[in-house]
Order: structure tokens, then C-alpha cells, then sequence
């Protein structure tokens, strides 16, 4: 299932949308995240929590859920 997460900025921090997308409680806990769960940027692997997302990225978190990200 794909879910649409609506930004308001031009982009977001993929630590950012972790939390806006309710995958993680607090910003802080983003850096763990990352380190031990796959997540996909656009079909390549991504582990940066300053990595840029702009609308029609598309993020694949395996056990979670893709999310597209949307002006």
C-alpha cells in the first residue's frame, strides 16, 4: 500500500519524514533508524538522515510501507 505524504517546503530531510510519516516518534530516534532498517530512496539504497526529498520521491521502508512525497 502507498501512502502520500504532503510536504509544504520545496523538500525534507529524510530524518524529517521518518517522523512526518508517524515511522518514527521523535526525530532523534532517526539516526538508529537508519542503522538498522533498509530504506530505499527511488530504488537505491539510502542511509543519510540529511538526504534531500523533493515531490514524486518515492520511499520504500520494507515492513513499512512506501510513501510517495507530494507538494
Amino acid at each position: 500500500m502507498t501512502q502520500t505524504i504532503k510536504i509544504s517546503t520545496e523538500y525534507i530531510t529524510l530524518g524529517q519524514f521518518l517522523k512526518l510519516a508517524d515511522v518514527i516518534q521523535s526525530g532523534g530516534m532517526a539516526k538508529w533508524f537508519l542503522s538498522e532498517h533498509e530504506i530505499f530512496v527511488n530504488g537505491e539504497p539510502e542511509n543519510r538522515r540529511g538526504k534531500k526529498l523533493f515531490s514524486k520521491d518515492i520511499v520504500d521502508i520494507p515492513g513499512f510501507g512506501t510513501f510517495i512525497v507530494s507538494s
